[in-house]
């Protein structure tokens, strides 16, 4: 399993947003952070160049950058974009490390 996954739609997104940022050719940065009740927070991400010490994940035509100490809380996640509430789109985190999360269900039977 890849350490990290963007979904076509996530990757379509961070491309649209980056065109219209000016943005093109930079990696999306995060840096998640553990809260106190375990669950992992995303909303520290951007658009920024890649430093040598950086993990660098090429999926999806986008290029995902974070530092090393981040790789444990992002391991085996994926990174999706979608609508939770009508209207309302946003990047979407399905992350085994965090304890507050629910694989999706599957559709078959």
């Amino acid at each position: 399993m890849p350490i990290f996954k963007v979904t076509e739609n996530a990757a379509a997104q961070i491309l649209k947003a980056a065109t219209q940022g000016e943005m093109e050719g930079l990696a999306l940065r995060l840096a998640p952070h553990r809260l106190a009740d375990g669950s992992i927070e995303y909303n520290k991400m951007g658009f920024d160049k890649i430093m040598d010490d950086d993990v660098l994940i090429h999926t999806e035509g986008v290029d995902i950058v974070f530092k090393p100490v981040y790789k444990e809380l992002l391991e085996g996640a994926i990174m999706d974009f979608f609508e939770i509430e009508e209207g309302n789109p946003s990047f979407v985190f399905l992350n085994p490390n965090d304890p507050h999360y629910v694989p999706p269900k599957s559709n078959q039977s």
